[in-house]
């Protein structure tokens, strides 16, 4: 009896199953490496434009706020405005291009949640220099172009962000002060009123004529076409030693004229304190702006402006007859 022989069995199916797998996994791979590289590229384009969008917007909340207050121009506030728009703008792109890449908001809102307190407590700094900056915003104790001095530093300020005050030193060095700092300490204004009191305080030796100083420095500010003439000029001693006679000069000046006041007084008391008789150059003129309104003929764009008379006869067009200003005929 024959018996039938057993079948070869075929090795090859699983060889090719396991291909067909690795090839549906590389297949996947590419298609996930695909979708990464584009989602990177849109993640990309979007952050390129969420940066562009942020200085457009603010460019144009700054000269928005411009025209509206086009009488009385507001630079402090065309900044932090400009500042909140950017910040608030790059804010929004951020969490798209978190989102482009896979990252979901709600994910990102749990885990900020969750790491509330850590999170305030790493930018409290950060914190409160925003709040010092609305604050500072509200109650206006400087603006832009006004000279200020805190406890580290004096200067022209020259923008007011969310965190920063920056200031120019008067040799011209850029400082970044924070905003906390700048609020939470003492803050000198010297661009605020108008006017200002120059106090010069000098010495006159004991054989020096005293009278006679004193009546050159009291005819030298009255006479300077930059001293106010209200308040009066303050001449005054404030001290007497065996050597010397101490005396004061108050004079007010504008905020403008305010050194160039007080050094040519300096000069002068210094001057005529070692010989009253010297003969010194006049003042100079004022740096600070004419306070007086504009006339109307002084305005190159106004309405009613008066025509200049010409000289000699008039050229041109003759007076018809039928014109008022032409003699009757007989």
């Amino acid at each position: 009896m024959q018996t039938k022989p057993n079948a070869v069995p075929d090795i090859t199916l699983p060889s090719i199953a396991n291909v067909k797998a690795d090839e549906t996994m590389f297949g996947h791979f590419l298609d996930w490496l695909g979708k990464l590289a584009v989602n990177l590229v849109v993640a990309a384009l979007i952050l390129f434009v969420t940066f562009w969008v942020a200085g457009w917007l603010a460019g144009v909340a700054r000269r928005g706020l411009g025209r509206v207050h086009r009488k009385n121009p507001d630079p402090t506030l065309e900044s932090f405005i400009a500042s909140l728009v950017r910040y608030a703008v790059v804010a929004v792109g951020l969490v798209a291009v978190l989102q482009q890449v896979g990252v979901q908001a709600t994910s990102i809102i749990a885990v900020l949640g969750a790491a509330s307190l850590a999170i305030g407590l790493a930018l409290q700094g950060a914190l409160s220099n925003v709040a010092a900056g609305v604050m500072i915003l509200l109650f206006r104790p400087y603006k832009v172009g006004d000279v200020i001095e805190t406890s580290t530093r004096n200067g022209t300020v020259k923008s007011l962000d969310l965190l920063f005050t920056e200031i120019a030193t008067p040799d011209n060095v850029k400082v970044m002060i924070p905003n906390s700092k700048v609020f939470g300490d003492v803050i000198v204004n010297y661009s605020t009123h108008r006017n200002r009191r120059a106090d010069v305080v000098f010495k006159v030796p004991l054989k020096t004529d005293l009278v006679s100083v004193l009546q050159k420095m009291r005819e030298r500010a009255e006479g300077d076409p930059r001293v106010r003439k209200d308040p009066a000029v303050m001449v005054e001693v404030v001290d007497l030693t065996e050597a010397f006679a101490q005396a004061a000069v108050r004079v007010w000046t504008a905020k403008e004229d305010y050194g160039p006041v007080k050094t040519d007084l300096m000069l002068a008391a210094h001057l005529w304190a070692e010989d009253p008789t010297r003969e010194l150059p006049p003042p100079r003129k004022s740096k600070a702006p004419d306070p007086s309104p504009a006339m109307p003929g002084d305005s190159a764009h106004h309405l009613f402006r008066l025509p200049r008379p010409r000289s000699g006869p008039r050229k041109g067009r003759q007076s018809s007859p039928r014109s008022p200003r032409s003699p009757p005929t007989a």
